[in-house]
C-alpha cells in the first residue's frame, strides 16, 4: 500500500451522534481513512460488509441484534483489521487485550485514536495474513483459558501462540520473556503487569518478576517463601507475598 492509498473504511455504530463524531474526528486528523460505509447494528453490517470489502472496520462492541463478536462471526471468511469501539467492560477489554486488538474507549480521545490508525495503517503495508478476527471469535466462544490463543506483539511483528504451551513469564524490563513448552522463548513488547491482568487460572504471579502455568508445576519445596520445580527443570522462586494465595491454588 502506498502513501496515496486511502483505507477503505466502514463505521458500525448505533448512536448516530457518535458515529458523526468520529466521522468528523477521521475527516480532520486522519486523512488516510476513506469511508465508504456506515451501519447501525450488526444485522444490516455482515451483508455490507461482505458487499463492500474494506480494509477496516470502526466496530462498535455493544449493539443492537448482537454484538461485535456476532458481526466477526458472520464475517469470519473475510479479511480486515477491526479497531473496535467500547464502552468499559472488563470482559471485553480482556478478550481485546488478549488478541492485541487495536479498540477505543468511549468517549474517544482524539490521541488514541490517530494512534490506532496509524497502528492499522503500519498492518496494513507489512501485509501480515493471519487472521486477527478469527482468533478474537474462537477465544470468545471458548470458555477455557488454557485453550484459547493469545497473539503476541514481538520485535518481529505478531506472533499466535495457544495458552496451555506457556510454562511461564518472565519480567525483562519493558519487555516479558514466554517460554513455551517445546523450549523455546518469545520476547515481547508488554510489562508483565499486563499479562498479570489478562491471564486467569490456571496461571499465577508468584513473584515480581514471574507468572507461572500452574499445570506445568512438578513440585513445590518449602522455604522462606519457597520455590517449585517445574517440568522444564527451571527452578521459580514463590515470594512470601505470593505464598498463601499459592498454596491454596496449588493444593
Amino acid at each position: 500500500m502506498n502513501d496515496f492509498q486511502k483505507i477503505k473504511s466502514v463505521i458500525v455504530e448505533d448512536e448516530s451522534a457518535a458515529r458523526e463524531a468520529l466521522k468528523n474526528y477521521l475527516a480532520k486528523y486522519c486523512p488516510q481513512i476513506e469511508i465508504i460505509g456506515e451501519a447501525q447494528n450488526s444485522r444490516e453490517v455482515i451483508p455490507l460488509l461482505h458487499d463492500l470489502q474494506p480494509q477496516l472496520v470502526f466496530l462498535d462492541v455493544e449493539m443492537p441484534f448482537g454484538n461485535a463478536f456476532d458481526v466477526l462471526e458472520g464475517c469470519k471468511d473475510l479479511s480486515f483489521e477491526t479497531i473496535f469501539v467500547t464502552a468499559f467492560s472488563e470482559y471485553s477489554l480482556k478478550a481485546l487485550n488478549q488478541s492485541a486488538a487495536y479498540y477505543l474507549l468511549k468517549p474517544i480521545s482524539i490521541e488514541e485514536l490517530i494512534l490506532a490508525v496509524n497502528k492499522v495503517q503500519q498492518q496494513l503495508m507489512k501485509q501480515e495474513l493471519f487472521n486477527r478476527n478469527q482468533i478474537i471469535v474462537q477465544n470468545f466462544r471458548e470458555p477455557r483459558i488454557e485453550k484459547q490463543q493469545v497473539i503476541l506483539p514481538t520485535l518481529e511483528g505478531f506472533e499466535v501462540v495457544k495458552m496451555e504451551e506457556i510454562v511461564r513469564l518472565r519480567g525483562n524490563g519493558n519487555f516479558t520473556d514466554i517460554h513455551l513448552a517445546d523450549g523455546s522463548k518469545k520476547m515481547v513488547c508488554r510489562f508483565l503487569k499486563h499479562f498479570d491482568e489478562l491471564l486467569e487460572f490456571p496461571f499465577m504471579r508468584v513473584h515480581k518478576s514471574h507468572i507461572i502455568n500452574l499445570n506445568f508445576v512438578k513440585s513445590y519445596h518449602k522455604s522462606l517463601g519457597g520455590y517449585v520445580m517445574l517440568f522444564d527443570a527451571t527452578e521459580v522462586e514463590i515470594s512470601p507475598n505470593y505464598k498463601e494465595e499459592f498454596l491454596r491454588k496449588f493444593n
